[in-house]
């Protein structure tokens, strides 16, 4: 029961026993005659207010290693523990629960991703579905996130996400990578769980990513980063390389993120024998 519910149900119980015309009982032998003291309710304890973290993301830009990536750099500390609430760029849904939707990618969504899709790209636009789904954030609300995958792959993916959020697996973002992140300077912050992009493997230009066929996607990345020689993505992430340090938004070999994609045939890159992907999933193995 809400607070003010319990003041109201206690401020009318007190009105109605000020309005009683009853007389007061006679004692009788043994009984006692000492006034009753009336023992208050205890006062609600207010919920505590969630702690997030105070790193200013997307802020702070690194400098640029010959490669095209930013200087790999310490995890701030407000990081090594990252929490921050969702801004819904969506309508979250009104009764908290899990909803999903599968539809064309229009001309509209197209617009939205920008330059993240482009003419000579492996799939086409009717090769694509555009996908909401609701998921958990490290806010404990729900919130609706979209993706754009391969067509064949939509359903599957919407059951893995109904698996995760059914097990309170927290996400911090869901949206469309654009034009602006592409263009945007390297901050080494950012954990946008999305899929598609039209780009080539990291360090194999001549080879396309799973991601430019819809056929993959990246789950909390900053929680979760990529890790070669010595660079590590996203560049402020290294303090999630410790993977025996579990934290809210990670993902454990053999746990239930890995055996969600399993079940619909998707590998998971921390796998990967040459490197650690730790937040890469995919339908190609790549």
């Amino acid at each position: 029961m809400g607070f003010r519910s319990w003041c109201g149900l206690l401020a009318a119980a007190v009105l109605f026993s000020g309005c009683s015309q009853s007389a007061a009982p006679t004692p009788t032998p043994g009984m006692s005659t000492a006034p009753t003291v009336a023992t208050a309710a205890p006062t609600p304890t207010p919920e505590p207010t969630p702690s997030y973290s105070t790193w200013p993301l997307g802020e702070r830009a690194l400098p640029l290693r010959p490669d095209g990536f930013g200087e790999i750099r310490a995890t701030p500390p407000s990081l090594r523990e990252r929490r921050y609430p969702t801004v819904d760029l969506l309508a979250p849904p009104a009764d908290g629960r899990f909803s999903s939707s599968i539809g064309p990618v229009t001309d509209e969504i197209l617009e939205q991703m920008g330059e993240t899709y482009q003419p000579g790209c492996p799939v086409t636009p009717e090769d694509l579905r555009y996908v909401q789904v609701v998921f958990r954030g490290f806010d404990g609300a729900a919130h609706t996130g979209e993706l754009v995958v391969a067509a064949s792959e939509a359903a599957g993916i919407v059951s893995v996400f109904r698996t995760l959020f059914r097990l309170d697996f927290p996400i911090e973002e869901m949206r469309l990578i654009t034009t602006a992140d592409l263009e945007a300077p390297a901050t080494g912050d950012g954990n946008n769980t999305a899929a598609f992009i039209c780009r080539p493997t990291r360090g194999q230009a001549s080879l396309l990513s799973a991601h430019a066929y819809g056929l993959a996607l990246d789950v909390n990345p900053f929680l979760n980063p990529y890790a070669k020689d010595d660079v590590v993505l996203p560049e402020r992430a290294s303090s999630y390389l410790d993977r025996d340090r579990v934290r809210p938004g990670m993902i454990e070999a053999d746990g239930p993120v890995v055996r969600a994609f399993a079940r619909i045939g998707w590998s998971w890159g921390g796998d990967f024998r040459t490197l650690e992907d730790y937040q890469h999933f995919s339908a190609l193995a790549r």
